[in-house]
């Protein structure tokens, strides 16, 4: 998914200190993608003040009926993009030859590294008024893997971590014995976490990660803070466990990580280190380089790079 909102400044640092067990509570925000007819996400990172959970520094949320996803051949450095639909088929087309169809319940991970491009079309659904769902994060690469080959997995076969009343299918990343075939290239974990009614349970996870809840459907209590739909909940490294409480079914997206100690820069589809290494991946992608290829299917059509801010990029910290 592109970032049509292309903001003027969206630049990331995760402090090393860490933030400690605390927890915060976040309102997603509207996004437009593509204009009028485009389709609107719901977005819960980066924010100001919080802009990456462990890796993670991008979440967005879309679940509009009737609005189909159309999204042309767009570049991506320095992350790697994971697909997770709720609803719905998304087809997906990169410039490393892959056509595949996206599923619910199916992993879809894109590792861009130096430079990858892709497309994302919706099919259209057998109930024209259904919605097309599902959540799409982003990754930031470590600086080892951030000049890498770009390359594409899918996975179908997940694990499911399940306790009471509590479902997790762990499409990232290891929550209790369950891990994920995923490839990853910093200690992570992401579940789509199905809650019964009368849920009451303590989910075990790693104290040295960072972790965030976020709600697909209907509300729960975190560690006694209320998080309703479209709601994220921060809850800081040193935590060895959350206590969840759900009195009518509900759905939850819990993601997380070690706190990421690199400096970031976040300006459209690229996650860098410098000013420059936006700059120059900018200018690849308006120059046709064959840094990203070209998407089949697609001819000459793509999304061309917004214009670059008249400052330089500064970092930007997170709020304590």
């Amino acid at each position: 998914m592109t970032r049509f909102d292309a903001p003027s400044e969206e630049l990331l640092t995760r402090d090393i200190a860490s933030p400690g067990p605390t927890t915060l509570l976040r309102e997603s925000r509207e996004v437009p993608l593509g204009g009028i007819r485009g389709i609107t996400v719901h977005r819960s990172l980066p924010q100001r003040g919080l802009p990456t959970v462990g890796a993670w520094c991008f979440l967005d949320y879309f679940d509009e009926a009737g609005v189909p996803m159309r999204v042309l051949p767009h570049p991506h450095i320095g992350l790697q993009t994971v697909t997770w639909p709720l609803n719905g088929e998304i087809r997906h087309r990169d410039t490393v030859l892959n056509d595949v169809m996206i599923e619910p319940g199916q992993l879809n991970i894109m590792t861009s590294g130096y430079g990858i491009a892709h497309s994302e079309f919706s099919t259209e659904p057998d109930d024209a008024a259904a919605a097309l769902r599902g959540v799409q994060l982003w990754v930031a690469l470590p600086s080892s893997a951030a000049d890498g080959d770009p390359f594409f997995e899918q996975h179908s076969d997940l694990p499911v971590w399940e306790q009471g009343g509590v479902s997790a299918r762990v499409f990232v990343g290891t929550l209790g014995a369950a891990t994920s075939p995923a490839t990853t290239f910093t200690p992570l974990l992401g579940a789509d976490v199905e809650l019964g009614a009368g849920t009451a349970e303590t989910i075990p996870i790693d104290s040295t990660f960072e972790h965030a809840v976020f709600v697909l459907d209907g509300v729960v209590s975190v560690d006694d803070v209320r998080v309703k739909e479209r709601q994220l909940l921060y809850i800081g490294d040193g935590c060895p466990s959350i206590d969840i409480v759900a009195d009518a079914p509900a759905r939850v997206l819990l993601i997380g990580g070690v706190p990421f100690g690199e400096d970031l820069v976040m300006w459209w589809n690229f996650v860098g280190r410098s000013h420059a290494d936006i700059v120059s991946a900018r200018d690849d992608w308006e120059a046709g380089s064959s840094r990203f290829g070209s998407v089949p299917g697609h001819g000459a059509q793509r999304i061309p790079a917004p214009p670059l801010p008249t400052v330089t990029l500064t970092p930007r910290r997170r709020r304590s």
